[in-house]
């Protein structure tokens, strides 16, 4: 349990790390002035293609919003783990506590 655990935490840590990347060249591309003579490329493998600045945004605004959601479902499932394993721990306890009064 304590693998799935990890896994889950490092997947929290890579969206967060995801999620300030995303934030800090939206901050960038804001700052550009909304002029027609500025070009925009999106990264494409090794290449790049021309785009809109609508389509960078609207593209930059969908992943904020899956990365937020995935953080969402994410620590919902941290919290459950760490209560499935809390309940586990009380369990062994008691079995334990229990075994030791039966001697």
């Amino acid at each position: 349990m304590s693998n799935l655990s990890d896994d889950t935490l490092r997947r929290i840590t890579s969206k967060i790390r995801e999620k300030k990347i995303l934030e800090l060249t939206t901050q960038q591309l804001n700052a550009i002035p909304r002029d027609e003579q500025v070009k925009m490329y999106k990264g494409v493998g090794k290449a790049f293609i021309m785009q809109p600045r609508e389509s960078i945004s609207a593209e930059h605004t969908a992943q904020q919003k899956a990365i937020s959601d995935d953080l969402s479902s994410l620590t919902k499932k941290a919290k459950y783990l760490e209560k499935q394993l809390n309940d586990a721990q009380g369990q062994l306890r008691d079995i334990f506590h229990n075994q030791q009064r039966a001697e």
